[in-house]
């Protein structure tokens, strides 16, 4: 597979992802600002931003209204609802080789209807254009589960969505790091991961901060856990790398951070979780980074721009 192609369908996996995920946790975060007066719009605004790596310019207090513009229609704003379906659409239009028709025409569906969904959710309140990103990314994973090929293509675009699935947990979590075991916050983040009703099953209703971490973090079963997410991404480096020896255990770079991350997470003492949290958690977004830096340099930009120096020709 060219590079260009493989890298493509590394970051519709992620924008997809990403367009979701901000997608989901703006919604918990209007809700709650729309429907609790005692909580603080413009730090609970500021607090979102921090979560999706968003920088506020100025002072200005923030209230729902603006930040679901920062969030979700700013166009000048990569890290946006509306600049994530932008990438993806892009990424898949220079790829259109190696994604199936149906994808392509789910994306530009849903980007050329963004304009009217915007202007409607200006009248009417943001939430039926955050649901309706919910619902076309909830398709786009659907098409691609039944139309791809289970080739290096999908591992890419998998590759992709789980590094930045793993990414957004680790930041919610990291958001609540400091509240209370039985502050309500812990309620927000589930609900922002899609984790309530499968965690309120699980625990049966039990709410403590230390099985909403052990949920997110470790769950075995739940797909957007960060464990599962690491594996599911170690699996597909494992099999794109085809240069790996097996005799001597040697392993490529992003690899061999995945393969260190998760098995951190599984062999930890469930006693152990919340100790240290902040710290645990800084590593676990450092290395997610660090995962995505490997890949890109591995199979993207491997060979860098050499500058030939002492080869000039002589007079």
């Amino acid at each position: 597979m060219l590079a260009r192609n493989a890298e493509s369908l590394y970051w519709i996996g992620r924008y997809v992802e990403r367009a979701d995920d901000t997608s989901r946790i703006l919604n918990v975060s209007v809700h709650q600002l729309l429907e609790d007066a005692s909580v603080d719009p413009d730090h609970a605004s500021r607090q979102l931003l921090a979560v999706l790596g968003i920088q506020t310019e100025g002072t200005d207090s923030l209230d729902v209204w603006k930040l679901t513009e920062l969030v979700a229609y700013a166009k000048d704003n990569p890290a946006s609802i509306v600049g994530s379906i932008n990438s993806a659409r892009e990424n898949t239009r220079g790829a259109r080789e190696v994604v199936s028709t149906e994808l392509w025409e789910c994306l530009n569906a849903t980007w050329n209807a963004v304009p009217d969904r915007q202007r409607y959710a200006r009248r009417a309140g943001p939430h039926s254009f955050l649901s309706f990103v919910e619902e076309r990314a909830a398709m786009f994973a659907g098409l691609a589960d039944s139309t791809m090929s289970r080739d290096d293509g999908w591992r890419f675009m998998v590759l992709g969505r789980s590094v930045e699935r793993a990414d957004m947990v680790v930041r919610l979590l990291l958001s609540r790091v400091q509240d209370r075991a039985s502050s309500p916050g812990w309620v927000t983040v589930l609900r922002s991961a899609g984790a309530q009703d499968t965690y309120l099953r699980t625990y049966r209703g039990a709410l403590d901060a230390g099985r909403v971490v052990q949920f997110l973090l470790r769950d075995t079963l739940f797909p957007r856990s960060v464990f599962h997410a690491l594996r599911q991404a170690e699996e597909c480096l494992d099999e794109l790398d085809t240069g790996v020896q097996s005799r001597t255990h040697e392993k490529s770079e992003a690899l061999r951070l995945l393969g260190r991350a998760r098995s951190e997470l599984e062999f930890l003492k469930p006693s152990d979780l919340l100790e240290d949290l902040p710290k645990r958690l800084a590593s676990l977004q450092t290395t997610i980074r660090d995962v995505g830096e490997a890949v890109s340099v591995q199979y993207f930009h491997s060979a860098p721009w050499v500058a030939w120096s002492g080869a000039e020709v002589s007079l």
